[in-house]
């Protein structure tokens, strides 16, 4: 079994247009990097030399990463992931 991540429409050109992609690693930092070998370019845009990026925001299970330990948040097979970029407007 792998970790299932769902992928917003905008990073879908990087998916082949897949809404969602399967991945391994024991923590998210871990899983981008495996994502970015199928999907070069993924782990770009959701992380800088800083951690994650700040318009992006991450869900492991439907809690927030940030809360729970960032890239190094620690993830298991079944885990569902959801990438969602973060709405700006007025």
């Amino acid at each position: 079994m792998a970790i299932k991540v769902s992928i917003p429409t905008i990073l879908r050109n990087l998916t082949d247009g897949a809404k969602s992609v399967e991945g391994k690693g024991s923590t998210l930092d871990e899983l981008f990097a495996d994502l970015d070998v199928r999907h070069p370019g993924l782990r770009g845009r959701l992380v800088d030399d800083k951690g994650l990026r700040r318009f992006v925001n991450v869900y492991l299970n439907d809690e927030d990463v940030r809360f729970l330990g960032g890239l190094e948040t620690q993830v298991s097979d079944g885990d569902n992931v959801t990438i969602l970029p973060a709405v700006a407007g007025g």
